[in-house]
């Protein structure tokens, strides 16, 4: 849907130290969700515990958010529900939970790495399948970005990373991909916490039943969860999913684009830290090379979509979203699955700063 680029910044009535203050949150919360993964798989069956947070997040989400703005002429419906369903499998189902199958076996600073490649996906999708020119900045990126990758897959063990640990990661980076591009097209409520919390509900309960067929329930023993297993999943509900996404909503609203989505490359680098600071996971020189050489291309390709967004936004040329996936689509991979519902979000404040 075509939008002008009347509406006035919001972001220059925030403070700068609030921005900061709420990227800083967004740095730190999102870059520890991989260590709390990690730590949630050592003794909660993996996808029961990822249902049960994504039940209890989105619940709590949609049943807060449904009671604001326009209840009546954004009232959810069957064809709401059913594209929200269709979201949350590509988000929730396809990339949470396969990050969360993966991290069982894959150290959590090198998953980290890989969900740096949906930045990647989308400026290939934004190639090849809707056609749009890349500059030798964008295409310097791609090569650096699957260059890197090609060396974390090739580089993995059988003790450290396996192949297959490797591959379920991948899987997960196309799904999260996928449901990311549907969701901008997807029958979803306007206001996006509401649309957001659908789609953890739906995607959560999703991941209960794909538990049930794994015969996850058949693990249920609480009296093997250990302390810090259970205090990780409450940590992903309330902080991975609360605090950060609520500073992520803001800094939607009130802050640049792309200063936004430098978390894409900040996180797994925090990740990392603290993969081999708690839980003693080796950083190799492959690792480091590798790390670097993806983030290295998540920022050309930022820095690509900021500059062509800049041209775009001083000639006052009116375009479709989605000539510029590279500054907006920049997931955590286990954030959450909240990011879809902001992008169905099509007011002018989200468009202030192209």
């Amino acid at each position: 849907m075509p939008m002008s680029r009347t509406a006035q910044p919001q972001h220059a009535r925030a403070s700068i130290p609030l921005i900061w203050a709420a990227l800083g949150a967004v740095y730190v919360v999102w870059g520890t969700t991989y260590l709390a993964i990690r730590i949630m798989n050592e003794t909660l069956p993996s996808l029961l515990a990822a249902g049960i947070r994504f039940l209890v997040a989105g619940g709590v989400l949609y049943a807060w958010a449904i009671r604001r703005g326009d209840r009546d002429a954004d009232r959810p419906g069957p064809l709401q529900w059913r594209s929200a369903l269709l979201v949350g499998l590509g988000l929730i189902v396809g990339g949470n939970g396969g990050v969360v199958l993966a991290e069982r076996t894959v150290p959590s600073g090198i998953a980290s790495l890989m969900v740096a490649l949906v930045p990647l996906w989308m400026a290939l999708v934004d190639r090849i399948l809707l056609r749009h020119r890349h500059g030798w900045v964008t295409v310097a990126g791609l090569i650096l970005g699957f260059g890197g990758a090609a060396l974390l897959v090739d580089g993995a063990s059988g003790t450290t990373a396996p192949l297959s640990g490797m591959l379920v990661m991948i899987g997960a980076t196309i799904c999260w991909t996928a449901g990311s591009l549907y969701s901008r097209t997807a029958a979803l409520p306007a206001r996006p916490l509401v649309g957001a919390g659908m789609e953890m509900v739906v995607g959560g309960a999703a991941l209960i039943v794909l538990a049930g067929v794994r015969g996850e329930f058949t693990q249920v023993d609480p009296a093997a969860f250990s302390a810090r297993s259970v205090l990780a999943l409450l940590y992903l509900i309330a902080v991975g999913s609360w605090v950060g996404f609520t500073c992520y909503v803001w800094l939607l609203r009130n802050a640049r684009t792309p200063l936004v989505s430098t978390y894409a490359y900040v996180n797994p680098i925090v990740a990392v830290f603290l993969g081999w600071l708690i839980l003693g996971e080796s950083v190799g020189l492959r690792t480091v090379v590798a790390g670097g050489t993806i983030v290295g291309a998540v920022a050309l390709i930022i820095s690509a979509g900021s500059e062509r967004a800049t041209r775009v936004s001083s000639s006052g040329i009116t375009q479709e979203r989605g000539d510029l996936l590279e500054g907006e689509f920049l997931l955590d991979g286990v954030g959450g699955g909240q990011e879809a519902g902001l992008l169905e979000h099509r007011g002018g404040e989200l468009e202030a700063d192209r």
